[in-house]
């Protein structure tokens, strides 16, 4: 084998090298990309369930100070959603109040 067929061979090897990293380069970027779309997905989640989790603790004491049950009552979700929705609006209109007597 003479030194140039020995050079063509690296050469060719070479070039087989740099496409199998340009590949590779190309995968590392969708993954990289992949990665950062689930890392916001799990982020909106974790937000979601926290706003869960709170409207949960909130009916659960809204509940357990009015010793009733909503379905003795007959209230449904949606009532007790708006009923905390009021108490908040009454809540920010309180702290209002309260800004404009200082």
């Amino acid at each position: 084998m003479t030194v140039t067929d020995q050079l063509s061979k690296v050469i060719d090897k070479t070039s087989r090298l740099i496409d199998l990293c340009a590949a590779l380069q190309e995968e590392n970027d969708l993954l990289k990309l992949e990665n950062d779309s689930l890392k916001l997905s799990l982020e909106s989640r974790e937000i979601k369930k926290t706003e869960l989790e709170e409207k949960l603790r909130v009916m659960t004491l809204a509940r357990s100070l009015e010793g009733i049950q909503p379905t003795e009552l007959g209230l449904s979700e949606k009532t007790l959603d708006i009923k905390q929705k009021i108490t908040e609006f009454v809540r920010e209109i309180d702290k209002c109040i309260v800004l404009l007597k200082k």
